[in-house]
């Protein structure tokens, strides 16, 4: 494995100060937040089920509200009955049950219509330095702390998060993930060839230094817990920028950090290394052409899945006889309601 400290400091660490200018400099005009309202179709279809086969488990993720998102009119389409329970994380969770299901293939429908908001960290936004969002106390906020299975807080780790914010000199939490965040989107490339990638593996990405979202956000939550600094993981889907309908092919995921002087701040590293324009922006800003369907990793539905805990939770899961099923055919699909100015 690649050790942390072969790597050039010219390439391993951008200066603390400059990226902080985006906030820290003078106010800009206050600017309204920009929303998109979408209408949104998840298909999953179980097929090719075994012959003799005692019971099948459907568990499929469903969208919540938050601050930043607004779902309404859900209708869930199914050939068998179905329950709608909440999970860990304030996560929603469609699951149904077949008792000796017919080898034949069956689908899942789930609409529903979505008010996506951008969602900017108050303390961060020029239009409203220093000032603090209100929010609700987050409950996990101790687990946002800990391990991850595939992002250790072990002493390697913590050695090479403590490396990126002595280098940048941080001192505050908040210089020390924006450190961290300059780290992660300057020495880890966006590239989704060979294999490894998309596991959000933590020692897979600080070696391979390339990966997909999942991978950029397990080095910048792992490093942010690694010193101390709360951060959480969401998983969703993306939406072109470009207004109108369409397939989504995959997820998309993100995360935030906690400090106590800015409550949770958002962050998507990946789409700054796709986006060096934006990579300011989003260091505080989630911009509104998403969808956030679960909250967390290493996850335990309801009702509880005999198979491990989930790595993550976005696509439909199964189980046959108590033994995870993967033969699902899955489609997402979108069509803009409400066309909205950017």
């Amino acid at each position: 494995m690649r050790s942390l400290f072969s790597w050039p400091k010219a390439f391993l660490f951008v200066p603390l100060a400059g990226a902080l200018l985006a906030w820290n400099g003078k106010p800009h005009p206050k600017a309204a937040v920009r929303a998109r309202t979408f209408a949104f179709e998840y298909t999953a279809t179980v097929k090719d089920l075994p012959a003799q086969a005692k019971a099948a488990d459907l568990w499929i993720p469903v969208p919540h509200a938050d601050k930043s998102q607004d779902i309404n009119n859900l209708v869930i389409t199914s050939p068998y009955p179905y329950e709608l329970l909440d999970a860990a994380h304030g996560n929603k969770v469609l699951h149904l049950r077949v008792l000796n299901p017919q080898p034949t293939s069956f689908s899942v429908t789930m609409k529903f219509d979505a008010t996506r908001r951008e969602h900017k960290n108050p303390v961060l936004s020029p239009e409203t330095p220093g000032k603090r969002a209100k929010e609700a106390a987050d409950p996990d906020m101790q687990r946002w702390l800990q391990p991850d299975q595939l992002v250790p807080l072990d002493d390697k780790i913590r050695l090479w998060a403590q490396a990126v914010v002595a280098q940048a000199k941080a001192t505050t939490d908040l210089e020390k993930a924006q450190a961290i965040y300059n780290h992660v989107v300057s020495t880890v490339t966006y590239d989704k060839t060979g294999q490894g990638w998309g596991r959000g593996d933590i020692y897979y990405a600080c070696d391979a230094r390339r990966g997909n979202c999942t991978d950029f956000h397990a080095v910048f939550i792992g490093y942010c817990r690694a010193v101390g600094i709360p951060a959480r993981f969401s998983i969703g889907f993306p939406l072109p920028t470009e207004r109108g309908a369409g397939e989504v092919k995959g997820y998309h995921c993100w995360a935030e950090f906690y400090t106590p002087a800015t409550g949770w701040v958002p962050v998507d590293a990946s789409e700054a290394a796709k986006d060096p324009a934006r990579r300011a922006y989003f260091f505080g800003a989630h911009d509104e052409n998403r969808v956030e369907f679960t909250r967390g990793r290493d996850l335990t539905l309801a009702p509880r899945q005999q198979g491990v805990a989930l790595n993550y939770f976005i696509y439909p899961y199964a189980e046959v006889d108590g033994k995870p099923f993967t033969s699902i055919d899955k489609q997402f699909r979108y069509h803009d309601v409400v066309q909205t100015a950017k």
